[in-house]
């Protein structure tokens, strides 16, 4: 072969890798313009004021149906989550809100990779303070009364499902601004010994009441457990085995939670339980699928959860004492707060 036909080999296939790329984002530009144009029949959505607090009782989440409001926060009434939406024209990934407080986990879009940021927001959704989050947001929540708000990133990896995975949980004061960054920096109390070990990951936590209390998931050796927090004492102390993603009942007696079952599939592995704290007690809920959310109380007696949909996730709602069955709420949704 000449050097000539070389060249010209080499010409023709820079060519058709350009080629390959120019299409390529010419794709992802139109697939993004079409997000941003609402499809027929899907919910009904005008831009007006959220709020979250006073009047009559509403659910906020992230929309995630295509149009010019796609995961903006949308306010809509609880007793009728498919019925009209508010948008607020904030975006977040991640949100929870309780008592006017809310905390918003937002992507930072750069030029080469992008960034992820916590905001508090108050109760018109106005930003308050913003906290750096060092990967892909995946879980947040606030007190019930608003003083503290937790979230929890991935730092390696991106799903739930595997074990190569790592995650950082923080927790704030709202009022003070006081962080606590990593709970890897809190005493663990495990089987009622001092516990240490360099593979701890944290996620999800559910906050009591008090303002002193709370729960979330520790990882370690190939387990999972339940651990009940101390923010004063700064401790974490294992509660029960094989609890991912609590969620405290607003009574404060009850964890909803995920747990891994044996012989279901490895992408797949979670169904959905309620834990009786003082007894131990578990309570498989009857949803069949396998739900990869932190679960949210709408009251003592109902829990809503999210599962993949055609916009990306919808919302279902389940009795949280194992009888009856899942019913879809609302489509294109993610993320929800009951706030009145």
């Amino acid at each position: 072969m000449t050097l000539r036909s070389r060249i010209l080999i080499l010409v023709s296939a820079l060519v058709v890798l350009v080629g390959v790329a120019a299409a390529s984002v010419l794709h992802a530009s139109a697939r993004a313009d079409r997000r941003d144009e609402a499809r027929p029949g899907g919910p009904r959505i005008t831009a007006g004021r959220v709020t979250l607090t006073g009047g009559a009782r509403r659910v906020v989440f992230r929309n995630m149906a295509w149009g010019p409001h796609r995961d903006e926060l949308v306010s809509a009434p609880a007793a009728d989550p498919s019925g009209p939406r508010t948008a607020s024209g904030v975006k977040c990934l991640r949100f929870y809100a309780a008592s006017g407080t809310g905390v918003c986990l937002r992507a930072v879009h750069g030029p080469v990779q992008d960034t992820y940021r916590a905001v508090i927001l108050d109760a018109r959704l106005k930003e308050r303070a913003r906290y750096d989050v060092p990967g892909i947001p995946s879980r947040a929540r606030v007190s019930p009364s608003g003083r503290f708000a937790a979230w929890t990133a991935f730092v390696g990896g991106d799903s739930y499902a595997g074990i190569a995975f790592s995650t950082r949980a923080a927790i704030v004061d709202t009022r003070t601004g006081r962080l606590t960054p990593t709970l890897e920096a809190y005493r663990i109390v495990k089987d009622g010994r001092p516990y240490q070990a360099a593979d701890v990951n944290f996620w999800g936590v559910t906050f009591a009441a008090d303002d002193r209390t709370f729960y979330a998931t520790m990882a370690t050796r190939g387990s999972t457990y339940l651990v009940r927090g101390d923010l004063s004492a700064r401790t974490l102390t294992t509660v029960h085995p094989n609890v991912e993603c609590p969620s405290l009942s607003p009574d404060g007696t009850r964890i909803a939670y995920k747990k891994r079952v044996k012989g279901a599939p490895k992408d797949a592995p979670w169904h959905l339980y309620v834990l009786t704290l003082s007894t131990g007690h578990e309570t498989p809920l009857a949803e069949p699928r396998s739900v990869d959310d932190q679960l949210v109380w709408q009251d003592n007696h109902t829990l809503t959860y999210a599962l993949p949909g055609d916009y990306g996730a919808d919302l279902y709602t389940v009795p949280a004492n194992g009888t009856g069955a899942a019913h879809r709420v609302t489509t294109a949704a993610v993320s929800p707060a009951y706030v009145d």
